[in-house]
This record gives structure tokens, sequence and C-alpha cells, in this order.
């Protein structure tokens, strides 16, 4: 590979396996010298300020020693008094220095207390600048029910591994992992606990806004919003087949818009003024100006001429969270649909309710076959999200038209194979099974929201192969494509990706970071197995 960056426009290639693949690109000199002072000094800053976040956690946690000896000499000199006033006191005092709630101060001493004595390796990382207080949080978090000393080590072994090269939230995914896997009768314990503080919660916000928050079991809110977004991807698209199907019948009758264009808002004034009647040209002639942008015309004696000779028809009010127009976010979709499906049970305001009703949600869940069989307590696992309860998932996956048996090496948690009761794409399916996000550094997007990409462009030869493929979000596909960064493909699904000022950051599939070992599958290859299949 090229160990430089050439100036001007010119083009990079990269040498994989015997194929070129080449973009123009304009690198100029001075732009990438700047480029690489500022990300240079960017990880040097980041790096005094995790140690400067470690030197306030030593802080924080010799603030919570102090609460500890002042509660044993009021026990030693008898004095009976609330058991937490010597907290109140300390973190009160913390509180007004730095300029906190001391409720806010008394938490932050807790989490500090537990990283500094309970998470050495992790506080020793931090205070090196190998990672920062998110990845240190995230640890914590997740590990802070695992009490077994040698468990935690582990854990904290493989944590400090991945966050080598993991943004935090993709590291805290994978320590729910981890977590459950090491000691999965505290996570089934905790999940079981969990359930029980479901709840719906009701925030008033700005501007004639509030927000909806429900706390649901994990499998339902995944599986929720991803038939809301179904739906949503519909209806955009059939909006636009409208907006394009009228924007042509417009242009054949030869009714142009206003200049500057208008909003589906202020055409229903319009509507009301001439007795609630919106003809269909009119309709049309507000679409091709949305279509064909703000210097689109249309005269008043043509607006004039479609209201006069419009039906009494009446026109139809769609349900909707928001101002009615034709060019709804998926966001925006999503909300109203929400909103449709709470109220009327159905999606009534948005199309054909009928084909919306249709779409059913989908989840991907990874049973391990042992746990299935019962006689594994290892963590089933869902895309996206993490460890879940064994009674659910195998009761999704006795109930599905289909699943797939994915076989993962047990020395290193890489898929090697993927098969199906239900043929369908094998090579697809092994790719949402290993990759299971977008494969750019730090991107959490969900496969069935990314594109297949060929790493060596298929034009250039690229072959179609698992070692030669990845699902890359449309986002970071067109910066692979467009821009000076480039990737290869190093082995066991592992990406290597290089940026514009030639750094190298690598992304591993994530089976097999948040991989531990299963002693009972190495018992179970001891004894043998004999069992019936588990669905």
């Amino acid at each position: 590979m090229p160990t430089s960056v050439r100036s001007s426009v010119a083009p990079f290639a990269v040498q994989i396996s015997g194929s070129i693949v080449g973009n123009q690109v304009d690198t100029g000199d001075a732009t990438c010298s700047a480029l690489e002072r500022v990300v240079a000094d960017m990880q040097t800053t980041r790096s005094e300020i995790a140690r400067l976040q470690a030197q306030e956690a030593r802080l924080l946690a010799d603030a919570a020693d102090i609460v500890s000896a002042r509660e044993e000499q009021r026990r030693a000199a008898g004095r009976r008094t609330p058991h937490d006033l010597p907290l109140r006191e300390v973190s009160a005092e913390l509180g007004a220095a730095m300029r906190l709630s001391d409720r806010t101060a008394q938490a932050r001493m807790s989490a500090a207390g537990t990283l500094v004595a309970g998470f050495a390796k992790t506080f020793r990382a931090l205070r090196k600048g190998r990672i920062d207080l998110a990845h240190a949080w995230a640890i914590t978090d997740c590990g802070t029910s695992i009490s077994d000393p040698v468990m935690r080590a582990e854990y904290e072994r493989i944590l400090l591994e991945a966050a080598a090269f993991e943004t935090p939230p993709r590291l805290r995914a994978i320590a729910r992992v981890v977590a459950a896997r090491i000691d999965p009768e505290m996570a089934a314990e905790l999940q079981r606990r969990a359930v029980g503080a479901r709840r719906i919660r009701l925030i008033d916000l700005e501007d004639g806004m509030a927000r909806l928050l429900a706390d649901l079991p994990a499998v339902l809110a995944h599986a929720i919003y991803d038939r809301l977004t179904q739906m949503a991807e519909v209806e955009h698209q059939t909006e636009r087949a409208e907006a394009e199907a009228a924007a042509a019948e417009s242009r054949e009758r030869g009714v142009r818009a206003p200049a500057g264009g208008q909003r589906r808002g202020e055409t229903d004034a319009a509507a009301d003024a001439a007795g609630g009647a919106l003809p269909d040209a009119l309709d049309a002639a507000w679409l091709t100006s949305a279509t064909n942008g703000p210097d689109a015309e249309c005269s008043d004696s043509a607006i004039a001429g479609c209201l006069e000779s419009s039906s009494a028809e009446p026109y139809a009010v769609r349900l909707s969270t928001g101002l009615e127009t034709d060019d709804r976010t998926l966001d925006e979709l999503r909300a109203d649909i929400f909103a449709d499906l709470v109220l009327t049970g159905a999606p009534t305001g948005h199309g054909d309710g009928d084909t919306l009703a249709s779409i059913r949600a989908e989840v991907q869940i990874t049973v391990p076959v042992l746990t299935a069989a019962g006689k594994s307590d290892q963590p089933a696992l869902l895309a996206g999200y993490g460890p879940i309860d064994r009674e659910t998932a195998c009761e999704l996956a006795a109930g599905a038209t289909g699943w797939d048996r994915v076989m993962y090496d047990p020395h290193s948690g890489l898929p090697m194979a993927v098969d199906r009761y239900r043929p369908t794409a094998a090579l697809r399916r092994f790719l949402r099974a290993r990759d299971e996000r977008c494969r750019f550094p730090g991107c959490p997007r969900r496969p069935t929201r990314a594109d297949i990409d060929h790493t060596i462009d298929r034009a250039w030869g690229g072959p179609t192969r698992d070692d030669n493929l990845a699902h890359v979000c449309r986002r970071h596909h067109t910066v692979k494509h467009a821009t000076a960064w480039r990737v290869r493909q190093v082995g066991g699904g592992v990406l290597e990706w290089r940026s514009l000022t030639g750094r190298r950051y690598v992304d591993k599939p994530q089976s097999v970071v948040q991989f531990v070992p299963s002693r009972v599958f190495a018992r179970l290859l001891a004894s043998g197995y004999d069992g019936e299949a588990p669905f």
C-alpha cells in the first residue's frame, strides 16, 4: 500500500491480492499536513484529559474513604445520628466546590470508588491515557454484578482489549454480552428484576411538543422500532411515487406551481376557501413545485380555474402529528405512524392501511444450541442490543418461519458457516451473522439498514465471497468510494481501514470481540451429547 498521500488530484490506489481499486481524490499536501497535526494533537489532548479524569476519580474515591472514616468515628463515639449523615456532609462540601448538586457529587463518589477499588486494571488504563472515562464507565457499569475476582479479571481483560478500537457505545453493548456469558446466572437474575421496572413516562418539551418514553423488554422495543421503520419506508416510497406521478400529470396539463413553491399546509387554506374541495390539478401543481424546485411558476388564473372547476368531493384529511407535507423524513413518518397505531389501533392515516398493517416486525436472535437444548445457561443474544432471557429467545425461535444454524469457531467466536432448513441466500445470511452492524469503525447501524459492499470493487475483479464482502451503511459506503479512505480485509472477518492521514483503524467482527470460551461446551465435548435437536 502507498505510504504517502499525493498532492493535487491524483488517483489513490490500493493493491490488495493483486487487484487495484482507484478513485480520483483531492489530497492537497497542505490540507493533509494540517489534518495530520490536528489528529495527532487531538490524540495527545484526549490522553491528557483521560489522565486528569483518572486523577479526579482518585480524589472522589478518597472522599468516599473519608465518609467511611467519619462513619467509623461516629460509631466509636456512640453518636446516634442518621446513618448517612457523614455522606451528606462530605457530598455537600464536594458539590458546593464542584458547582454540582450534592446528590450528583454523591453518585460520582460511588462510581469512582467502584472504578478505583473494583476495577484496578481499568483505572490504570485510564490513568495512562489508553482509554477515556466513557470507556471506563462502560466497563464498570456492566461488570459490577460480577463478584468473583477471577471472573471479573477475565471480564476486564476482554473489555480492555476491545476498548483499544471500539467506541464507548459499542463497547457497552459488548460488555453486556461478555458479562452475561461470564456470569449467566447473575445476568438472568438482573433481567428478571428489570422486567418489573416496565413503565411509560411523559415529559413535556418546549414549543408544543412532548416526549413519550417506554421502558420495555429489549425484544419488544426493537421489534416495535423495526416495524415502525418498515412502515415508514413503505409510506416514504409511496409518497415519492405519488409525487412523481402527480408531477408528470401536471406537466402534461401544463399547470405549473407559483414561484418559491408552497407547502401542503398552505394548500389547506386554499381548499377551505373553496368549500373544502381540493382539485387534483391544483394538488398536482403544488407537487410540481416540490419536485421542480423554487423557480417553478404557476399563474393565479390557472389556480383560480382549478378551484372553480373542482368537484365538491371533500379533501381527505390524514392523521399526522406535524405539518402535512410531502417531504417528511423517516423520523417524522415513524412518529406519525406510531401515533396512528396507538390512538386508532391501525395505520389509518397513512396510505393503504392493509398494506402497512401486514408488515411484521423482524428481530435477529442468536440462541446457543446448548442453551436451546437446556444443557447450558449461556445467554441468547438480540442483534443490536445484547443478552436476553432464554425463555423469550426459545419462544421466538420455535415460532419463526425459518431459522439459521450458525457454526462458530469454539476458539475464536468467528462464524464459520451458516445453513438453513429453508434455503435462501446463504452468503447474505453468513454476512449478517458475522457483521451484526456496519463495519466502519464506530458505526452502530444494523446490517438490515446497510449495503453489502465489495471490499475490492466488482468492476476491478473483486470476488463475491465472504472475504471480500462486508456490510457498510450508505454514509460510510460513500466515504469508501468518494474519499481517500481505503479498506482491506486482512482475514478472519477483520477489516483494516486507512484514513487520509495514513492512520490504520481495525474493525473486528463483534462475535470475536465479545467471545468468551464456553466451559460447558468443553465439558460436553468430553462427555458427548446424545440429546434431541432443540427445535
